[in-house]
């Protein structure tokens, strides 16, 4: 599952991108089961990220990005990139600031990527995973 995203999150990393995975993806690393095919962000809504998740998703050859502008994404509270994947992006997301998202996550390294993932206060890591922030 992962795998399908990686190039993204290479580019989100190089481009320097504040974001946090939550839903799906963030359950099953954490090692809940569950089905999911999307990857959804919460990102810092700041001109500036929005402007370089944008050039990162282009970098990443996700077209459907040349579609928005950071000021459109800043005004939505999610915005979907339905390309050969989708990808939700939040700017909100009820009951988590970004603030918060980001100062308790954990940076997952898979297949030398770093991934930042959300973890809600008072869980404990996956000892399956190999946390660099835990």
């Amino acid at each position: 599952m992962l795998n399908r995203y990686l190039d993204v999150f290479a580019s989100l990393d190089s481009q320097g991108v504040r974001y946090v995975v939550i839903g799906g993806i963030a359950a099953v690393v954490h090692g809940v089961p569950r089905a999911t095919f999307d990857l959804n962000l919460l990102i810092d809504a700041s001109m500036d990220n929005a402007k370089k998740l944008l050039q990162a998703f282009e970098k990443a050859n996700l077209g459907t990005a040349l579609l928005t502008t950071a000021d459109d994404l800043l005004h939505q509270e999610i915005t979907i990139f339905q390309d050969r994947v989708r990808i939700d992006v939040q700017t909100s997301t009820p009951g988590v600031r970004f603030a918060e998202a980001w100062e308790h996550r954990k940076t997952f390294i898979f297949q030398r990527v770093r991934i930042e993932i959300y973890r809600t206060r008072g869980s404990d890591c996956d000892k399956t995973l190999h946390w660099s922030r835990c």
